[in-house]
């Protein structure tokens, strides 16, 4: 089974973090001095894209594989916690995101699908549902795992920073944004927001299973 890999497109028809090569390719090709790059680690591609095509340019993006000691560095995710995750087919595509107990795999929600969403747009709607959910069961201290920094940092400025056109096919998708950043406004919330080490634990265990 291939790996799973990520795209970096700093300058095409699009910018941002992409899972497919087949949406990558129509963004790149035919576009005069395209930049872009492929990834192993979703955290990685959006540091990338982060920084500029020219830190990367000739460097090798492959995984390092973590040795046991490297892994035990990173501890053991917190069992009593809840992770959040989302799925795109497409960038904009059907999107549709969860969130799943970890120490029992349980799912307690899922949203979704959506039109012409994207997956940082799941990412930070799956958070948002979560810190909302916990604290109208009065979960204050469970802590949440989201395997995207972009998302949490969406959360933490409190707003949805997407570049995505929105339209009559996807009002609901920015209803859904603004009720969020709205509720993140008038809100506060205890619960720790914490990344999932992928490298070290593996998928989260709210991951959707379609790589």
């Amino acid at each position: 089974m291939a790996k799973k890999k990520y795209y970096v497109v700093w300058k095409g028809k699009e910018m941002g973090v992409f899972s497919s090569w087949d949406v990558t390719k129509k963004l790149v090709q035919g576009f005069d001095g395209a930049l872009y790059k492929s990834f192993s680690d979703k955290i990685e591609a959006e540091k990338a894209f982060n920084k500029k095509f020219s830190d990367y340019k000739g460097k090798s993006t492959k995984k390092p594989v973590l040795s046991a000691t490297e892994k035990a560095s990173y501890g053991l995710p917190i069992k009593q916690s809840l992770t959040v995750d989302a799925a795109c087919s497409g960038n904009p595509g059907k999107m549709e995101y969860r969130g799943v107990l970890n120490h029992n795999r349980q799912e307690v929600f899922k949203k979704g699908p959506y039109n012409n969403g994207t997956n940082n747009i799941g990412e930070f709607l799956a958070l948002v549902h979560g810190i909302a959910l916990l604290k109208k069961k009065g979960l204050l201290k469970l802590p949440i795992y989201s395997d995207s920094k972009i998302a949490m940092s969406w959360v933490k400025k409190k707003q949805c920073r997407t570049n995505v056109v929105f339209d009559a096919s996807n009002n609901d998708l920015l209803q859904l944004i603004h009720r969020a950043e709205k509720w993140l406004q008038e809100n506060s919330y205890q619960n720790p927001i914490l990344k999932w080490e992928t490298k070290a634990w593996g998928e989260i265990p709210a991951d959707f299973g379609r790589k």
